[in-house]
Order: structure tokens, then C-alpha cells, then sequence
């Protein structure tokens, strides 16, 4: 989730430089929750409590959020920009378990397949690799890399339309990631 985050951040802050209007809503402990940034350009609206509905998918059972990491990375977000030329919304919200991976993996397949044909792709990365649309012409998911590693990703949709589930294990359970992308060129809504 960190290489997405970073991609954010930076068109968060091209849009903050440019910026007409600024608005911050804090939490209870007064941290950062939403940041909505509006200039002439677009909009950019950051919502750290992402909900997990926004996703399409369940929470596995007996599943947590995970909490903060030692950098105070936020283990949840719901991320919308939106311009004359292109828009991207991504809710991402990162769980742990005590089940072992074979059976979130197992689970997510399931809930998955209402959305079409399941891929299953295996990194040795802690991201997840969405597709965006590199390959002209191609809404097709593809695993990339060389498809090794304990890391399971399980993707269905097209580019501009997808949900990923990431399983990986972490001591004797689980961590896992659920995402939804959904990107527009310029004609469309999100």
C-alpha cells in the first residue's frame, strides 16, 4: 500500500500548490482525518477511516483492522481525485488474522467471484500490483513480475474497474489488504 500511498500523496500535493480551497477535518486525538483540496484543476478527497463497504468485499472473519505501524502510516483510505481529464477513487484498508493465509485466500476467491474471473498472481513484495492501464488497448488483469513469492494477490475486474485482495502470512495467521480501484479517462464518472 506504500507505493500507492506515495503516488497519492504526490498528486495531493500538485494539487495542494495550485490550491483555491483547503479544508482539514481532525479526529478525536486531533490528527488528520479527511482532506478535501479544490482548485481549478479538480478535487482531491482524503478520508482516512475508509469503510470497508466501499470496497464491495466482507471482512474475513475474526479479522482486525490494523493499527498504526511504527512510521503512523494509516492502515486505511479512501482517496478520490477527480478532474476534467481523469479520476481515480481507491479505498484500501489493510486487516490481520489468526487464520492461516490458505483459508482468507480461500474465502476472498469466493466472495470474488461475483465480480468475474478470479486471478490469482504471487509477489514477494509487501504491495500489491494494480494495473492502470499500461498496456493501450488492454482492460485485461495480468499478474506481474515473475508470479513467485509467499505473497497471494487475488484480482478480478479490468484496469479502470478492480477489486485485489492481498494475502500474506504474518507469524502463525494473516495479513491482508483489500482494495478497490476505479479509474476514468476523460468522458465518465466514478
Amino acid at each position: 500500500m506504500r507505493h500507492l500511498t506515495v503516488g497519492v500523496l504526490g498528486l495531493v500535493a500538485l494539487f495542494a500548490l495550485a490550491a483555491c480551497d483547503v479544508n482539514v477535518k481532525k479526529d478525536s486525538q486531533g490528527e488528520d482525518k479527511n482532506v478535501d483540496i479544490k482548485t481549478p484543476f479538480g478535487e482531491i478527497h482524503v478520508d482516512k477511516g475508509a469503510d470497508v463497504r466501499d470496497t464491495g468485499l466482507p471482512v474475513f472473519a475474526g479479522a482486525t483492522l490494523k493499527q498504526k505501524d511504527n512510521n503512523s502510516d494509516q492502515q486505511s483510505a479512501n482517496v478520490n481525485i477527480s478532474t476534467s481529464a481523469f479520476g481515480v477513487k481507491v479505498v484500501a484498508l489493510d486487516y490481520e488474522s489468526d487464520a492461516a493465509p490458505s483459508k482468507v485466500i480461500a474465502y476472498y476467491k469466493d466472495q470474488l467471484k461475483k465480480f468475474g474471473n478470479v486471478l490469482e498472481c504471487h509477489s514477494s513484495g509487501e504491495n500489491f500490483n494494480a494495473n492502470y492501464g499500461s498496456d493501450k488497448g488492454s482492460e485485461e488483469l495480468k499478474c506481474e513480475g515473475n508470479n513467485t513469492g509467499e505473497t497471494v494477490e487475488l484480482k478480478v475486474g479490468t484496469k479502470s474497474n478492480q477489486h485485489i485482495v492481498s494475502v500474506k502470512p504474518q507469524g502463525k495467521g494473516s495479513e491482508f489488504a483489500l482494495v478497490y480501484v476505479r479509474t476514468r479517462g476523460k468522458e465518465g464518472t466514478i
